[in-house]
């Protein structure tokens, strides 16, 4: 398969993946909006004013990039797992494994898609939190770099479930059980500092954690967690699932009938 051949495979992968979310928008991006606008106005204004400050700043500041990290990696995993169990579901991924193109060119493709997404609910937060505190970005590269790492992560990560989910159910239960946990007690509304030091120590092996709080050092120049172990832990993800990813998709694993 030629390379300009593979680029328009690419590229029809992604524009159906955002035709998709734009289709269902009252599906895809007005339900994150309300659910961080709520989050906004209880936890940052509410609750917020009575526990005053969090790591030297606003507590309504502090979890700024919490929410928008929380909101990218829920929608980046949502958006792969149901897309994907879809095509599997409606039998037309037979026919993307048995096309010329090769299977990093499906896998780019959906990811992408799941990058869009979370870019456009990640925004979509962006500006709410506007209406409640100043944005200051402080070190850009950071704050894009980490977004990209963390949302292709999830991505790959929701790729993964579809790939084994066999009814609808199934890809309903990693984010129930798994990622909601973890993202609740990945940093997001408090300083991992707060805590004894077992549970400081037992947070530290949350992934989360450092996602979160690279994104946080991006946009407000603090946090909890070594910047290097940060990206390791983001680079090490990305890198391990999307050897998992490729291998399943290769092998056609739970697709094949």
């Amino acid at each position: 398969m030629h390379a300009s051949a593979r680029l328009h495979a690419l590229h029809t992968i992604l524009s159906r993946e955002i035709r998709r979310i734009m289709r269902i928008w009252g599906q895809t991006l007005v339900p994150p909006a309300i659910t961080m606008l709520l989050y906004f106005v209880i936890f940052g204004n509410l609750v917020g004013s009575r526990i005053g400050e969090m790591g030297g700043m606003r507590y309504i500041d502090y979890i700024v990039p919490g929410l928008i990290m929380m909101s990218v990696i829920q929608n980046s995993y949502g958006n792969i797992v149901s897309s994907f169990f879809g095509s599997k579901f409606g039998r037309y991924v037979e026919e993307m494994l048995v096309s010329p193109m090769p299977p990093w060119v499906i896998l780019t493709g959906y990811v992408l898609g799941a990058l869009a997404r979370g870019l456009m609910v990640g925004a979509i937060v962006l500006v709410i939190a506007m209406f409640f505190t100043r944005i200051q970005i402080h070190h850009v590269w950071i704050t894009l770099s980490t977004f990209v790492l963390t949302a292709t992560v999830f991505a790959l990560a929701g790729f993964i479930n579809a790939v084994y989910a066999k009814k609808f159910d199934d890809i309903s239960i990693v984010p129930t059980f798994v990622l909601t946990p973890l993202t609740y007690l990945g940093g997001v509304f408090y300083s991992v500092d707060l805590l004894p030091d077992f549970w400081e120590a037992v947070s530290h092996a949350n992934p989360i954690l450092y996602m979160v709080n690279a994104f946080r050092y991006g946009l407000l120049g603090t946090t909890d967690v070594d910047l290097r172990i940060a990206y390791a832990v983001m680079v090490g993800f990305t890198v391990v699932l999307a050897f998992v990813s490729l291998r399943l998709l290769t092998k056609g694993v739970g697709m094949r009938s």
